[in-house]
């Protein structure tokens, strides 16, 4: 992206919400945050059924893996005695990082609740 050989981002989705806020791999918020910062535009293709009309984003318990996936590797202990360790499995990209929704019933654009209201009703 720093080259400029990059002249759009597109990301998949395990959940979107009406507020426009994404929840993805780990990983997707800093893509995003990259192609912002490079003004390169950062789009979501996602599924009907991956969106979530009645929860709010910052309620949303996201899933942790086990600390061991990061304390060891082949069973081998690399990480200090009594480290914490987080490990979430999705991250949440707010909606102001978010170029456009692709979806199979069209293209959701900012401001999102208002978009999807609209594509929904």
């Amino acid at each position: 992206m720093s080259k400029g050989l990059i002249s759009r981002v597109i990301v998949g989705a395990d959940r979107v919400m009406r507020s426009g806020h994404v929840f993805n791999k780990i990983g997707t918020y800093g893509i995003a945050v990259i192609a912002s910062r490079h003004r390169v535009p950062f789009h979501v293709a996602s599924p009907i059924s991956s969106f979530d009309f009645t929860g709010r984003w910052n309620e949303v318990k996201v899933e942790e893996r086990s600390s061991m996936e990061i304390e060891r590797v082949r069973g081998r202990r690399i990480a200090p005695l009594g480290v914490k360790v987080f490990n979430p499995v999705f991250d949440v990209t707010p909606p102001e990082l978010v170029t456009s929704i692709v979806t199979e019933r069209g293209i959701l654009t900012p401001p999102y609740d208002k978009s999807i209201s609209e594509l929904f009703c």
